[in-house]
């Protein structure tokens, strides 16, 4: 528990205060920047920075040639830090009552640089961390030269307070009848598409992904032809090499890509889609060359209704016919039905591509009929989709013939 002190004290909605270590931790460990008060030769000066909190020490980060580090070197630095995270937005019937949902914190006391090597290089380790889990090791430490030129602040957590405010409108009674729309708009900071630096191959690190339920997690698959990988934008060279051919898109309600740049924006489509919920995609890999091949998704996918469809599949023209096909199919409906638990996994194709439609009835779907109109194709013209289903009392025969046609290749 932080002792309140004059500086911390509320003067006005003291209910929304907090002085706990839980309440004042939580704030700190959630929020990426705060902003860092201090004053220089008699004026003010705010500088928002990065901070990390490790026990009861707050770190801030800095470079060690700005002004509120070099005035910390010797008797240390009388700083006020804010944190805040904006949780909604209030709307009143009047203008005086307009607010915010909030959660906040201010520390004051005084900052010291952190001098020693060791200590230095646990809190920039722990800054780090606070990025994600694990990234420390995945990257190179800092040189000599570089922690040089990098300055810490360290300040104790001692004069320190929570602040917030939660729930609805708060008005006068005679402001009700007003014709005015009231409420809250929540707000939230919400991660995007993790977008990789040019020359990166590696994937997506697992701290990037958002957490999701395991029918919107596309887990890694494996068998003796293709493997199945989370897609990311890493894959956008290998896939434009391997599916350049006007074949392979000539059914698919995506354009022929005319350079990689159709086909980065078609993955950030796609990585878009999942991210939102509203698509599962893998990359599908050579399991003997790790050659990329194309790629395939889940969609429309519906937990509750434990449905879910395949599609968004196309692959390059050297491994047609060749298993992979088949075997990423038996994947992906392995895992729907026997992880997942799906009780219906639905296809749709063009009605003009009679390749498709014969491969997926080899599958041991049943066409359900003709949806008119369903899509529009990428030369404008409206698109008849065929649909497929496989239900889960078929799945077992269908797993039967598709892995006895695997193995007579």
């Amino acid at each position: 528990m932080y002792a309140p002190t004059e500086r911390t004290i509320a003067t006005r909605s003291r209910d929304r205060m907090a002085y706990d270590e839980a309440s004042v931790h939580a704030v700190l460990d959630e929020a990426y920047h705060c902003a860092l008060a201090f004053v220089v030769d008699g004026e003010p000066r705010v500088l928002p920075t990065l901070h990390v909190r490790v026990g009861d020490m707050l770190y801030l980060h800095g470079s060690s040639g700005g002004r509120p580090l070099l005035a910390a070197r010797d008797e240390g630095l009388r700083v006020c830090v804010t944190v805040t995270l904006l949780d909604g937005l209030i709307y009143a019937r009047s203008q005086f009552h307009h607010s915010a949902n909030y959660r906040s914190v201010v520390a004051h006391g005084v900052a010291t640089l952190v001098t020693d090597e060791t200590a230095k290089r646990a809190a920039m380790t722990a800054l780090v961390e606070k990025m994600g889990a694990g990234r420390a090791a995945q990257t190179r430490a800092p040189s000599k030269k570089e922690l040089a030129e990098t300055a810490v602040l360290a300040l104790p957590l001692r004069e320190v307070s929570a602040r917030q405010r939660t729930g609805g409108v708060r008005e006068e009674e005679y402001d009700l009848d007003l014709p005015h729309w009231a409420g809250v708009l929540p707000l939230r900071q919400v991660a995007g598409v993790p977008e990789p630096d040019a020359g990166v191959a590696a994937p997506v690190p697992p701290y990037l992904l958002p957490h999701r339920s395991p029918w919107l997690e596309p887990a890694p698959l494996r068998g003796a032809h293709v493997a199945l990988e989370p897609l990311d934008m890493s894959h956008v060279d290998d896939l434009f090499r391997a599916t350049a051919n006007p074949e392979v898109w000539q059914h698919l309600t995506a354009r022929l890509p005319k350079d990689r740049d159709d086909v980065a924006a078609y993955v950030a489509g796609a990585l878009t889609e999942w991210h939102n919920g509203g698509r599962v995609p893998w990359v599908q890999r050579s399991a003997t060359t790790g050659e990329v091949l194309g790629t395939t998704s889940f969609y429309e996918v519906e937990p509750a209704r434990r449905s879910l469809a395949i599609g968004h599949t196309f692959l390059g023209r050297a491994a047609w016919r060749t298993g992979v096909n088949t075997e990423a199919k038996l994947l992906l409906l392995t895992r729907a039905f026997e992880t997942l638990g799906a009780e219906r996994v639905v296809w749709h194709t063009d009605i003009r591509n009679e390749r498709s439609q014969a491969a997926i009835a080899r599958l041991g779907a049943t066409r359900e009929g003709v949806l008119r109109h369903h899509r529009i194709r990428p030369d404008g013209s409206w698109r008849d989709t065929v649909q497929y289903s496989m239900l889960a009392e078929a799945w077992p025969a269908a797993s039967v013939a598709l892995r006895d046609r695997l193995a007579r290749g």
